[in-house]
């Protein structure tokens, strides 16, 4: 029988630990940067996103330091917390739910709500239409497959974590063998926290912000190599943007109005979003979310909102508020 899905009570504690433990370990963060942190936690917990980028909080190292002594200390007072990793791909700093990853990369998954995808080395101005003859998709479609060979959905929960200096002395994720090396009395359980797969991209040619288009679960990905970075930017900017900000609201019982919490943002070029949530890809985001949302009511109200801006040159017009969701 599967255990029972926490409550909104436990939830609501599991954020006081983490904020009570980060005045505990002294991280001075502010106050829009610990809201994102406490927000971008608890959608992890509850199912909303896999992974989360950290680019708030400070610079690296301090901040990968600062992130796992949180999580070290935080995890001795809830269990929720025990499926979230710091994983690190080169300066990059992210948070993941080791389960919502392995969930994410399943080839199943994949199928049943495919990316779509914009080549910046040719056109932004149409979908790519044919994966198989694009080597930067099928290089991508490639990774996906080893996160999913590597974080297998059964095994999730017990996925082993590395140590940053064994991690550049392998290639690829971390190996279920190699658990045995990082299991030392002496080691400390915030050297544990760490995932870092700066090696596993050393031969890859597909740029990161590709990949991070896949991890962060965005409905558009834009796709483009590593050699070919000046270029796609060029080519990204002489389109105009729409801009997608999608906002939750929290559940209450007491009926107060909860505030709206941002919960991601992306682009997409103006040309392939002209129906708005009428294009394929929106659509099939809509349903992905609003799914998402109804699995964990306890803590989030079933509907998302999503707004729209538009950017005409570097300049950003507010255009309209959308609903998601039922």
């Amino acid at each position: 029988m599967a255990a029972a899905e926490p409550g909104a009570g436990a939830f609501e504690e599991m954020l006081r630990v983490v904020e009570a433990c980060a005045v505990r370990i002294r991280w001075r963060l502010r106050p829009g940067s610990k809201r994102r942190l406490l927000n971008d936690i608890l959608f992890l917990c509850t199912g909303l996103r896999p992974v989360v980028l950290v680019d708030y909080g400070g610079a690296m190292p301090q901040l990968q330091e600062n992130l796992c002594s949180l999580l070290h200390h935080a995890r001795q007072e809830t269990s929720i917390l025990n499926p979230l990793r710091v994983m690190v791909i080169n300066d990059m700093l992210y948070l993941i739910h080791v389960k919502g990853l392995a969930e994410h990369a399943l080839p199943k998954e994949r199928s049943q709500h495919q990316l779509a995808f914009v080549d910046l080395e040719k056109s932004c101005c149409k979908l790519l239409t044919n994966i198989e003859a694009n080597d930067t998709a099928l290089e991508l479609v490639s990774i996906q497959d080893q996160f999913s060979a590597k974080y297998p959905i059964d095994a999730a929960v017990d996925v082993p974590v590395i140590r940053p200096g064994i991690a550049k002395q392998i290639s690829g994720l971390p190996e279920r063998t190699i658990d045995a090396e990082c299991t030392d009395n002496q080691v400390d359980d915030r050297t544990l926290l760490v995932v870092d797969l700066s090696s596993f991209l050393e031969t890859a040619q597909i740029a990161l912000p590709s990949l991070n288009g896949w991890l962060l679960d965005y409905p558009v990905t834009y796709l483009f190599r590593n050699g070919s970075a000046e270029e796609a930017i060029q080519n990204l900017s002489k389109h105009s943007l729409h801009i997608y900000r999608v906002y939750v609201c929290g559940s209450c019982q007491s009926g107060a109005k909860q505030p709206e919490e941002e919960l991601m943002s992306f682009s997409v070029p103006c040309g392939l979003s002209t129906k708005r949530h009428e294009e394929p890809w929106a659509k099939s985001f809509i349903t992905r979310m609003s799914e998402k949302l109804r699995r964990c009511s306890q803590v989030w109200t079933s509907g998302a909102l999503l707004r729209q801006e538009i950017f005409y040159n570097g300049s950003a017009t507010y255009q309209k508020r959308r609903h998601l969701g039922p």
